[in-house]
């Protein structure tokens, strides 16, 4: 089958759409130069493919996509089609084919290897043919018929895996239930603490570990809410990550599972109460079974945690800024950090001595990519004495534990826990009353005690971006600290000319203040933070920016923009955030850099 050196773009061609048009016109251009190979045929059907896929937002497409096979080489398709939500999720396959290929010899040739046909186009610019579920749902000549290109893209496009569909209503479903369910367990958890000694005693001592690593004055209903998030969440880790033993492992799990070990003392069956939630749980588990690389289950479990606290914690998830960092600027900044360590101090990321923390960890993702930068016979001595991270909500606390530990195992073939992350507030660690821990309390305030003797060389990381409430008598106030508010107000504050100065009491501005001072006691060191881009320009930031500009001697900014407030920023935003961003990498490389006055 070839195309008619006769074919030209006839006045029926004029009713399809311009960019079906323009595919027909570009492919006649490359016939007419003998340019059909699958290399220059490919791009223009791309483009009408996601012409039609930005119909369908939900979906993405990826180029050169890698199909994951155990224990073989990864084969490699022109395009795939994922959900944007967990970004792992995989819709449909295309497999692009040149003329001069036969085109049912190279499908015969591509199912043998192994490629997926739950959803899988393939073409040339001749011939399309749609397999759905294994078996051939369209097979039609699109050389002179741009109805039949229409009438495929359309099956191929639309197409939902019934597991998939599953997974969506059983998400959607779970965020409503998921509310319901964690009001009860705390009445439940009310009720034991006034009739449940052995209960009590366990939440005691527990809330006692928090206040002292995460806030002295930690409420109740905070506690409450960990215990909540632990029941609700834990059987997912154990499903999704076949990590049946987490709870025993993990130093804060197994000191919740002591507590609730002792809630079920007496009546409560964890097991009874959860069972309502057992098709959201096995819809979810059939989903994630789906996906083969760990990576891969990290996003899916990323996109469960994030409607888990829309269904159950808005409220944290506001305060906190439940936003993750694109993969693409977490590159970024780790190359950044690499190239600053080479140019001004002759190291990188695998010398030792060079410490590296994320004090807002997330789900580790910054310390993922700074492990994949460490040379191999570097990496135990690294992973043991050099990387910390610390997060203060205890889902992410989780999640990156379970995923440095792996990134680790995978690496060298050997399961070490990760000793360097902290359940903690960071902030808080730097008030004076938190100058001294009780070594004997738990395992968690011995690693936060480690870490604050730590000579640290790099703080990288995404500090929260949440400004505050929206109203005096919203509940969502960001903490007060004393002491780092003391530095933004004796600091930045000081040295502002400006009368409204409240944009300094962003989490984002205390954060730099807090990393600022947790250096100035070294001679060299590396600030790279994700952030709000307001301090680039606004008036209140003035000290703030005059500050900064005397501390460090080297300052690199990469405004992202992203602000909706401005008509000129129609690029969009990289969080997807109404608040502009930027990337600010501070470099201090001589011993003077305190604080100025």
């Amino acid at each position: 089958m070839t195309i008619s050196k006769k074919m030209t773009l006839s006045r029926t061609y004029k009713t399809f759409p311009k960019v079906v048009q323009d595919y027909y016109r570009a492919i006649q251009i490359l016939h007419e130069n003998q340019q059909l190979h699958e290399g220059a045929v490919a791009p223009h059907f791309a483009v009408v493919l996601r012409h039609y896929l930005a119909q369908i937002p939900q979906l993405a497409l990826i180029e050169q996509y890698a199909i994951k096979r155990d224990g073989r080489k990864p084969l490699r398709a022109d395009g795939a089609l994922v959900d944007k939500q967990t970004n792992v999720l995989l819709y449909g396959i295309w497999e692009a084919k040149d003329s001069q290929d036969n085109l049912a010899q190279e499908i015969k040739k591509k199912l043998h290897e192994g490629y997926p046909t739950d959803n899988i186009l393939f073409q040339n610019p001749e011939h399309i043919i749609l397999y759905q579920q294994g078996e051939v749902v369209f097979d039609a000549p699109i050389a002179t018929q741009p109805e039949n290109l229409i009438a495929g893209l359309g099956l191929f496009l639309n197409y939902k895996p019934p597991i998939y569909e599953r997974w969506q209503e059983a998400v959607e479903a779970f965020k409503g239930k998921v509310g319901e369910l964690g009001g009860a367990l705390v009445q439940i958890i009310l009720k034991e603490l006034k009739v449940n000694q052995v209960f009590k005693r366990a939440f005691e001592e527990f809330s006692h570990l928090c206040q002292t690593s995460l806030n002295p004055n930690l409420a109740q209903s905070a506690v409450i809410e960990m215990l909540v998030q632990h029941l609700l969440t834990e059987r997912l880790f154990r499903t999704i990550f076949h990590h049946s033993d987490f709870v025993n492992k993990n130093v804060i799990a197994k000191e919740i599972e002591q507590v609730i070990a002792a809630l079920t003392s007496r009546s409560f069956s964890r097991h009874e109460f959860l069972k309502s939630l057992d098709r959201f749980y096995v819809a979810i588990e059939e989903t994630a079974s789906t996906i083969h690389t760990y990576s891969h289950k990290q996003d899916f479990l990323n996109a469960v945690y994030e409607n888990f606290f829309q269904g159950f914690a808005v409220k944290v998830a506001d305060t906190h800024g439940i936003v993750y960092t694109p993969q693409p600027i977490v590159d970024f900044m780790v190359n950044s950090v690499q190239e600053v360590l080479k140019q001004e101090f002759n190291q990188n990321l695998s010398n030792e001595g060079v410490h590296v923390l994320d004090p807002f960890t997330g789900t580790g993702n910054f310390i993922l990519r700074v492990m994949q930068e460490v040379d191999s016979l570097d990496l135990e001595r690294k992973y043991r004495q050099e990387l910390h991270c610390n997060e203060i909500m205890l889902l992410p606390y989780y999640i990156a534990s379970l995923n440095i530990e792996h990134a680790y195992y995978e690496r060298m073939k050997l399961y070490q826990p990760f000793e360097g992350i902290c359940l903690v507030d960071t902030f808080e660690l730097a008030e004076p009353k938190q100058g001294e821990f009780d070594f004997s309390v738990a395992e968690n305030i011995k690693r936060v005690n480690q870490q604050k003797q730590a000579p640290i060389f790099v703080i990288i990381g995404n500090p929260p971006y949440n400004v505050g409430q929206q109203n005096e008598n919203d509940n969502n106030k960001n903490r007060k600290y004393k002491h780092i508010d003391d530095l933004v107000a004796d600091y930045y504050a000081k040295h502002s000319s400006a009368t409204n100065k409240n944009s300094l009491s962003d989490a984002y501005v205390k954060a730099f203040a807090w990393a600022t001072e947790r250096l100035q006691d070294r001679e060299q060191g590396i600030i790279a933070f994700v952030t709000n881009n307001g301090f680039l320009e606004g008036i209140a930031t003035d000290g703030m920016r005059k500050q900064l500009s005397e501390v460090f001697d080297k300052i690199y900014i990469f405004d992202l923009g992203g602000n909706s407030r401005k008509s000129d920023d129609d690029l969009g935003n990289v969080f997807g955030i109404r608040v502009g961003v930027s990337i600010t990498i501070l470099v201090k490389t001589r011993i003077k850099c305190k604080f100025s006055n």
